[in-house]
């Protein structure tokens, strides 16, 4: 459970991520190094998980514009879709919570953050995209209701329309 207040707003200069370190040293060399300059080359949209009372980096996210081709999913999630080719996606291409922030919960704040963002989005988005590092990040994202994509690895997607009812605890 989380005890201290969080707020969740974009990256920007003012947050020291010099000290950040999730225990995965390629996500941290990423935060530290390029999400900045991503973010100014409008790559990618990065947001960070920060103590109110300490200013202090507990986790990040990314968000990407991305797409998916409309036969990787399973007829059943498609069957009343347009036949475009690609589907408009987002992926949520990082996602790191700082080791002495582990198991309160951080990483699910921020991803129902990036669901709340991408629902909100004022462009098409239909479907929210992860690519899991290993099995115990693609059981958190299957806890979420993320279903592995066919043929894609450690790919998983969720519908972006079920995620207020996933956020609320409702089946869809």
């Amino acid at each position: 459970m989380m005890v201290v207040p969080l707020r969740i707003e974009p990256l920007s200069g003012r947050h020291n991520r010099s000290a950040f370190s999730s225990g995965s040293a390629a996500l941290d060399q990423y935060f530290r190094e390029r999400a900045s300059q991503d973010m100014k080359r409008r790559i990618t949209a990065c947001f960070v998980a920060v103590s109110a009372e300490t200013d202090e980096i507990a986790g990040f996210y990314t968000l990407t514009a991305s797409s998916l081709a409309l036969d990787a999913l399973p007829p059943d999630i498609t069957n009343k879709l347009p036949r475009y080719p690609l589907l408009p996606a987002v992926l949520l291409g990082r996602l790191a919570v700082a080791a002495k922030w582990q198991g309160q919960g951080i990483g699910s704040v921020l991803l129902s953050d990036a669901l709340i963002r991408s629902s909100r989005a004022e462009l098409g988005v239909f479907v929210m995209l992860v690519d899991a590092k290993d099995m115990a990040a693609q059981r958190f994202y299957e806890h979420f209701g993320f279903s592995l994509i066919p043929g894609e690895g450690r790919r998983l997607c969720l519908p972006i329309a079920t995620a207020p009812c996933l956020l609320e605890g409702k089946v869809p």
